[in-house]
């Protein structure tokens, strides 16, 4: 449901100076600042703009847009200004700068509040402050499966690297199987043929002294998976009684679990219940966008709503003490809920993204969006940069390290431990042993 946008503001700018932050949506949305002159970064197709992007709006040319929060320093030493959400958790008003020769006019389709300050981080952070939340928990360190193996993990490479670890003696607390584990998404109990027993695997991680972690993306439905097939009635509607797209990968068309369904949300919590009853305690839940696409559910209530109650419903299923890490996920929606949050898109071995579109895979993308979250670390959760790879054939892996290392965030390994060159075994060790501290 998109609102007339009403003007906020007017505000005199140098346009040789002034800077305009964007927040994008979610964790893959581009987010930092730009130059009056710039080009903000944009979906590229449509299966993007639902994926990666706020689905349903789009941006006038020439028009800047942040999601919930925009910040203008209008770079004639006057105040940054900064126009942000009133109750972020609830509604999340899109709000829009023109620039119209010398002016700023600011409007928005929703009711915001405004903040001032000396410069754009220090005016978000001081917001972010003021919502009052706790501290985040510091985060373990972690191996990931995924920037080496990605869905063709089988359970052998994850013992290989378990062993790896004992040998280079790296300082990694959490061993994380991430997608491939599983036979579909939405089966997520339900083994491929590359494992033989999620909870053996947990057994031998813990023997090693090291905590489990797994990777889900719960919201997520492949049409072909048994949960699709045998209860449809589980699955977001559209108004005209089709199903919810929430966009193609993996070569399927996905759609949405309706987590305020009676019967989906109790499929949820076993799923959950389960994987921590076998001895995972680390949780990377990913596309959480999916939970909070428009739709018809069960409840009749709104996105929003059904999305935070649908990760509450796994918060409680994994207990306070597990860590739960979020990516994909609706920013602004995400807040008070997660230990850790993915603040930028994936990065990749190599640098550039697909169609130089800012949402997908490669560390410049990476390194913008990631930069220019920075000032959510420590205040909403900790801010995940995305994990480190460190292994010769990365591609300017030297300055990819060095963005992960200034983050301070939850630092994470995602090799072959065992094709580490002598530098990449001491950057992980290094970059993981700081985390540690």
């Amino acid at each position: 449901m998109h609102h007339p946008f009403t003007p906020v503001a007017s505000v005199p700018v140098d346009p040789a100076n002034a800077r305009v932050h964007e927040e994008g949506w979610q964790s893959w949305s581009p987010s930092g600042a730009y130059a009056l002159g710039d080009k903000p970064y944009r979906p590229t197709n449509d299966n993007w703009a639902t994926v990666c992007y706020r689905p349903g709006v789009t941006v006038p040319d020439g028009a800047f847009q942040g999601e919930g929060l925009l910040a203008l320093d209008p770079g004639d030493g006057s105040p940054v200004r900064l126009w942000a959400a009133v109750e972020p958790t609830r509604a999340v008003p899109s709000i829009r700068l023109v620039v119209d020769g010398d002016t700023a006019q600011v409007s928005a389709d929703g009711p915001v509040k405004e903040w001032t300050g000396t410069d754009i981080p220090t005016v978000l952070a001081d917001w972010a402050a003021a919502l009052g939340g706790e501290a985040p928990r510091p985060a373990p360190t972690v191996w990931c499966s995924w920037y080496e193996y990605f869905t063709a993990v089988t359970e052998d490479d994850i013992h290989e690297n378990l062993r790896a670890m004992e040998t280079l003696d790296l300082p990694i607390d959490v061993v994380q199987i991430d997608d491939g584990y599983q036979k579909a998404l939405g089966d997520w109990l339900t083994l491929s043929g590359r494992f033989r027993s999620r909870a053996g695997m947990a057994d031998a991680i813990r023997a090693k002294g090291r905590r489990a972690g797994i990777w889900t993306a719960p919201f997520l439905v492949d049409p072909a998976s048994d949960l699709a097939t045998e209860h449809p009635e589980w699955l977001v509607k559209d108004p005209e009684g089709g199903f919810t797209h929430a966009g193609r990968n993996w070569g399927h068309d996905l759609r949405v679990l309706d987590t305020t369904h009676p019967g989906a949300a109790a499929c949820l919590t076993e799923v959950f219940r389960t994987l921590r009853a076998e001895g995972y305690d680390y949780f990377k839940v990913d596309f959480l966008y999916a939970g909070a696409l428009d739709g018809v559910r069960h409840s009749g209530g709104d996105a929003l709503q059904a999305y935070r109650s649908g990760i509450e419903l796994i918060r409680e299923a994994i207990g306070a003490d597990a860590y739960l890490l979020g990516c994909g996920a609706p920013l602004l929606p995400s807040i008070g809920l997660f230990d850790a949050m993915r603040v930028s898109p994936d990065t990749a071995p190599h640098r550039r993204p697909e169609a130089d579109d800012y949402s997908q895979p490669g560390q410049d993308p990476a390194e913008f969006t990631g930069a220019g979250r920075q000032w959510q670390h420590g205040r909403l959760w900790i801010n995940d940069p995305d994990c480190l790879m460190a292994r010769p054939a990365v591609e300017t892996r030297e300055r990819w390290a060095a963005h992960v290392e200034a983050t301070g965030g939850l630092m994470a390994s995602s090799d072959r431990l065992l094709s580490l060159d002598e530098w990449g075994v001491a950057t992980t060790r290094r970059l993981l042993g700081g985390a540690a501290r």
